[in-house]
């Protein structure tokens, strides 16, 4: 007569179906943490506000993924004006005044327009700020503001609601696409922000501390 398994009698797994199910988790696991990896270094790179405020209307405009014509539309004015908002604040610039206070504004071709600019006379404006000729304008801003954009779009249509609402019937090489993608954007963009960094403080970005005016 065959012996019973005590384990087996009392609903315990077996140790082949255990080992089965761990390695089945292992499997997984890395795949999930390197897409949500990816993910948190691309918003890291976008203004906090922008990415906030698409996290926020997002599930709402696209009515959690089963959308009507309207929540396309409203789905799509979100990520462009997120898309307009990421180029506003490529070139923004903070600093920190003569007389300790921090000013924030942004950039034109002839320097730099302070949004709490209080100064009555040009040489109080001067002794608080300093030259603002060195905050104007240049070529690298117009590079990350590009990629300020790719990069947004890449987490805009990576959100699951967008995904369903724009692609229903996305098959899974579509799917495959919209989870990679982030992950080749992420490491090209990083490239690019440590080959060509910025000296900018902009508004709302995780690095945004003023910096002291000379």
């Amino acid at each position: 007569m065959e012996a019973i398994n005590p384990d087996l009698e009392l609903g315990q797994s077996s140790p082949d179906k255990t080992n089965n199910q761990a390695s089945s988790s292992v499997r997984t696991v890395p795949y999930t943490d390197r897409t949500l990896a990816s993910a948190a270094n691309l918003v890291q790179l976008l203004p906090s506000g922008t990415v906030l405020a698409f996290q926020a209307l997002s599930p709402s405009f696209s009515n959690h993924g089963t959308c009507y014509t309207s929540n396309k539309y409203l789905s799509l004015s979100l990520i462009i004006v997120c898309s307009l908002s990421c180029i506003f604040f490529s070139f923004t610039d903070s600093f920190l005044g003569g007389d300790g206070k921090h000013y924030y504004g942004v950039s034109t071709v002839r320097g730099l327009y302070v949004f709490n600019d209080d100064c009555v006379t040009g040489e109080e404006r001067r002794r608080r700020f300093g030259d603002l000729r060195k905050y104007r304008i240049r070529l690298l801003d117009f590079v990350h503001a590009f990629l300020s954009v790719v990069l947004f779009w890449t987490v805009s249509w990576g959100d699951a609601d967008i995904q369903t609402c724009f692609f229903p019937d996305g098959g899974h090489n579509a799917m495959e696409v919209l989870v990679n993608l982030p992950l080749g954007v992420g490491v090209l963009s990083s490239m690019v922000f440590m080959v060509f960094p910025t000296s900018r403080k902009g508004i709302g970005y995780s690095d945004a501390s003023p910096r002291q005016t000379s």
